[in-house]
C-alpha cells in the first residue's frame, strides 16, 4: 500500500487519509476520492491531499476484517458487517466466553496491521454483548499477512458456551448460632443468582452441622438436582472437616478444596453420583461476585471444570478489596463468630 502526499488531480481513485472540512465540504477520512471531490479541493485551493493506494497484494480494510472475524467466530457469536475496517463480535446467547488465548495470540503475532480484541476469556456475558473486534490497523492488509493469519484462526478461537438451565439443590447446615434469617437470605440470594442461568432450586434441605446427618442430606438430594450445593454454618478449613468428610462418606470424592480467588478461597469442589457438589463459600451468601460464581458459572455452561481449572483462576482473582483498609482480609467474621467464614 502507498501512503503519502499526491497532487488532488493524482487523488481520484485513493483513500483519503484524514478528514478534510472546507466551508461546506466534507471529505471524510476513509472515503474514496471521486473526480466531485477533486473539483471542489480545487476550487477551495486545496493541491494536495494524503492519501492511501491499494496495490495489488493488498486487502481493502472491511474484506480483511470481515473475513478475519469469520475465521475467528464460533459457537454462539454473531458478526457485524465490517465498517472503517473494524468487524465487531456479539454473543448471541447469554453464556460464558471461552477464548483460545494462544490462538488469538498467535494471530496477533502474525502482522501489526490485523488486530484481535476480546474481552477477557471465561466472563460470563448476556445475548446482546460485544466480546470481541477485529480491526485493520491501516486501510488495507498484505495478503500475506491476511492469509497467514487466516491459516492459524480457527473457529473455537472465540466462542461462547450457552447456558443450560438446571436444577440445582441446596442444602443448609445449621448450628444453633446461625439465625433462619440468614437461611431464609441466602437462598433468595441463590435464586436470584440462578436466574440469569435459568437455573432453579429444585429442592431446599436443612440438616445440623454434622457429618453423618450431611452424608445423608446429600444421597438424598443428589439424584433430584443436576448441582448440589451445600452453604455450611461453618468454613471449611480442611478436607477432614464437616462437609468433605460427609461428601466422601456418601460416595462422592473431593476434586479440589480452596481456590485462588478471594473472595471464594473456601470453596469445595467435589462430585456425587456423576454430578458437580459445590461446599459453598460464605461469600456466596451475598450477591457480591466471588469465586463461587466463577465455577457455578461454568458449570452451567457444561464445560468441565478440574482442579487444574481451579488453580488457574488466581492471575485476576483478586476480586475487591479496599485500598485504605490498614490490614486486608484480617478481623472479617461470618454469621457464627467464625474466622475466615467469609471467605
Amino acid at each position: 500500500m502507498k501512503f503519502g502526499p499526491v497532487a488532488v488531480a493524482d487523488s481520484v481513485g485513493a483513500i483519503a487519509a484524514h478528514s478534510i472540512r472546507y466551508d461546506s465540504f466534507v471529505l471524510k477520512k476513509g472515503e474514496t476520492v471521486t473526480r466531485a471531490h477533486v473539483e471542489s479541493l480545487r476550487g477551495a485551493g486545496i493541491l494536495e491531499i494524503v492519501v492511501a493506494q491499494l496495490e495489488g497484494d493488498d486487502v481493502g480494510e472491511n474484506d480483511a476484517a470481515g473475513a478475519l472475524a469469520r475465521a475467528l467466530a464460533g459457537a454462539h457469536v454473531r458478526i457485524e458487517k465490517p465498517f472503517t475496517g473494524r468487524s465487531n463480535l456479539f454473543a448471541e446467547r447469554a453464556g460464558v466466553l471461552v477464548i483460545d488465548e494462544a490462538g488469538v495470540n498467535g494471530v496477533n503475532d502474525v502482522d501489526e496491521t490485523l488486530t484481535v480484541a476480546t474481552l477477557a476469556p471465561w466472563k460470563a456475558v448476556v445475548a446482546g454483548e460485544m466480546i470481541g473486534t477485529v480491526k485493520i490497523i491501516p486501510y488495507a492488509a498484505p495478503r500475506r499477512g491476511l492469509d497467514a493469519a487466516l491459516a492459524l484462526s480457527r473457529k473455537d478461537f472465540i466462542k461462547v458456551a450457552a447456558f443450560s438451565g438446571k436444577k440445582v439443590g441446596v442444602i443448609s447446615t445449621l448450628l444453633p448460632g446461625l439465625k433462619s434469617a440468614t437461611v431464609t437470605k441466602t437462598l433468595r440470594v441463590m435464586s436470584e443468582r440462578l436466574a440469569p442461568m435459568g437455573g432453579e432450586i429444585v429442592c431446599d434441605l436443612r440438616t445440623p452441622h454434622e457429618s453423618g446427618a450431611l452424608s445423608a442430606a446429600i444421597r438424598e438430594v443428589a439424584p433430584l438436582a443436576d448441582i448440589v450445593v451445600v452453604f455450611g454454618a461453618s468454613a471449611i478449613t480442611d478436607r477432614r472437616d464437616v462437609i468433605p468428610s460427609a461428601l466422601v462418606h456418601a460416595g462422592g470424592e473431593i476434586v479440589h478444596l480452596g481456590m485462588p480467588v478471594d473472595p471464594g478461597n473456601l470453596l469445595l469442589l467435589g462430585r456425587i453420583a456423576g454430578k458437580p457438589l459445590l461446599g459453598a463459600p460464605g461469600c456466596a451468601r451475598s450477591p457480591k461476585e466471588n469465586g463461587f460464581d466463577w465455577v457455578l458459572q461454568r458449570l452451567f455452561a457444561d464445560l468441565e471444570v478440574t482442579a487444574s481449572d481451579v488453580r488457574r483462576m488466581g492471575v485476576g482473582g483478586l476480586l475487591m478489596e479496599i485500598v485504605t483498609r490498614g490490614q486486608p482480609r484480617e478481623g472479617q467474621q461470618g454469621e457464627t463468630g467464625g474466622s475466615g467464614d467469609d471467605d
